[in-house]
């Protein structure tokens, strides 16, 4: 039985804990923070509650696997999870309004081919198949097995794309907006694929097009909502880490990796205390980490992914029938959004850019309406949740007043395309900017890791869970494979793999 240290009780790291804690370890956890669940937290003002991270959960299995691998509970049994259908509705800049149902391949293509023109459902679709590819070449290397340090085949973009015939056909890497532009033949598809990418802090003029294995998730596994709130995942995960005994330690931050012979040996608390440890487990931002661990923080150091601004929307009057769960009302001028979020210039990197980030652009904008009691003070009131993907704090000053202000009110203004009457409604609004998820868990500029991808180069992978220090592991969403639930979820399961199992480990069969 070793003892291992986690730092950090951000979902990824208390996935680790508790099944490092199933297999016999003994298990502490210090969080810098008040509380559990990193970036996965909860607002609750006048009876009304929201999610100040995820909305949804996709990909489901992780969690599942995981409850199931450390108790007899199964997930279900310790919070209640719905499918959310249908899974989206989108409003576009020229009016054009399509609601896609959840998981149903055939219903996409026909709720497209209505609301766009015939045959969009069609190419949408087979993009959607060649996404397929991608999903089941990368899978295992990028899902389910720790990173190798030979990952030259994942700098290789498997995605099948398709190119234009002739003499002058257009050369040159294959991105997201090239997918969408080669492929689609429609702004409104562009906008629908782009969006997905967006969503995670991904630039598409950057990104690969392996990228569509994004909405090809989402599309096949379905989006689900849980009761109450993801926080209440995040909860149901500290539980079941509490009830396989691992130790939370709050409001302790660490500031020092202890090293002996070279290897992690435990660590040093900011009010000089020690904790040994045979292992540490680290669920930190790249920043934290380096200050931490230097021996173990990537150099160079990534750039800061961008953020996201939040609102939340406090509405009097009951939340009407039929109405969507998630609605993203897109932008209509794409270009202003993409170089104030991720800047100007054509590095290939993710999250790079020089751009203000501060234009008066109206943003891409998703909007959540869950029909959760739990939510709201009574059924004569509604809680609505707005969020854009923005510049991390510090290309912005979000902890500006009246720059936040502004962006909020242009939030407001593009949610009500699908909140008829909102200004009328509207009680009071809350603002959550990139620097208060700094502030809350330490992220630099409170940038949101995305997840990892395959193709240009590995410019979209993250570092291994393995580091240069023995005994020293990393876990979340700025390790592989990067950051989202699910994906948080399986960096845990591979901490614990390699752990248990050994440096030779290569994943679950």
């Amino acid at each position: 039985m070793a003892r291992i240290v986690v730092i950090g009780a951000g979902m990824g790291a208390m996935a680790a804990a508790a099944r490092l804690a199933v297999a016999g370890h003994r298990v502490a956890v210090y969080e810098r923070a008040a509380t559990h669940g990193g970036g996965v937290g909860r607002f609750e003002r006048d009876g009304f509650v929201f999610d100040t991270g995820p909305g949804l959960l996709h990909l489901p299995a992780v969690y599942r696997d995981l409850f199931v691998k450390t108790g007899k509970e199964p997930l279900e049994r310790c919070v209640g999870m719905s499918q959310v259908d249908p899974a989206s509705r989108h409003v576009f800049a020229d009016g054009t309004d399509v609601s896609l149902p959840n998981a149903s391949r055939a219903g996409v293509v026909r709720a497209l081919n209505d609301a766009v023109g015939p045959g969009a459902g069609e190419r949408w679709s087979d993009l959607v198949n060649r996404a397929r590819e991608v999903w089941d070449a990368t899978r295992r290397p990028l899902l389910e097995e720790p990173l190798r340090e030979d990952h030259a085949a994942l700098g290789q973009d498997p995605y099948p794309a398709v190119r234009k015939r002739g003499l002058f056909r257009r050369r040159g890497p294959v991105t997201l907006a090239s997918v969408a532009e080669r492929e689609l033949g429609d702004a409104r598809l562009a906008a629908l694929l782009e969006s997905h990418a967006l969503a995670y802090g991904l630039d598409p003029r950057r990104a690969p097009g392996s990228a569509t294995v994004l909405p090809y998730m989402e599309q096949t596994f379905g989006s689900w909502y849980v009761s109450g709130g993801v926080r209440a995942l995040a909860d149901a995960l500290y539980e079941r880490c509490r009830a396989r005994k691992v130790e939370f330690h709050f409001e302790a931050e660490v500031v020092r990796l202890l090293e002996e012979d070279g290897r992690a040996a435990g660590v040093e608390l900011a009010d000089g205390s020690v904790a040994e440890a045979d292992m540490v487990v680290a669920g930190v931002s790249p920043g934290r980490l380096a200050a931490i661990a230097p021996g173990a923080a990537a150099k160079p150091q990534a750039p800061v992914p961008p953020g996201r601004f939040t609102v939340f929307l406090a509405l009097g009057g009951a939340r009407p029938d039929g109405v969507v769960h998630r609605t993203v009302v897109h932008t209509g001028d794409r270009a202003a959004e993409l170089a104030a979020v991720f800047g100007d210039d054509d590095r290939p990197a993710a999250g790079r850019g020089s751009g203000s980030g501060r234009g008066d652009y109206r943003p891409t904008v998703t909007v959540l309406r869950p029909d959760d009691p739990a939510t709201r003070p009574d059924g004569g009131h509604e809680a609505v949740t707005l969020v854009a993907t923005v510049a991390p704090h510090g290309r912005v000053d979000w902890a500006d007043v009246p720059t936040a202000d502004g962006f909020a009110d242009r939030m407001v203004d593009a949610a009500a395309a699908a909140v008829p009457g909102l200004r009328e409604r509207l009680l009071w609004r809350e603002v959550r900017t990139p620097a208060d998820t700094e502030a809350a868990v330490g992220a630099e500029g409170g940038g949101v890791p995305a997840p990892v991808l395959a193709g240009a180069d590995g410019g979209f992978l993250r570092p291994g869970n393995a580091t240069p220090v023995p005994g020293l592991h990393l876990a979340g969403g700025f390790a592989h494979p990067g950051g989202g639930l699910a994906h948080a979820g399986m960096s845990g399961a591979l901490v614990a793999g390699l752990i248990v199992s050994g440096a030779d480990w290569r994943g679950s069969q």
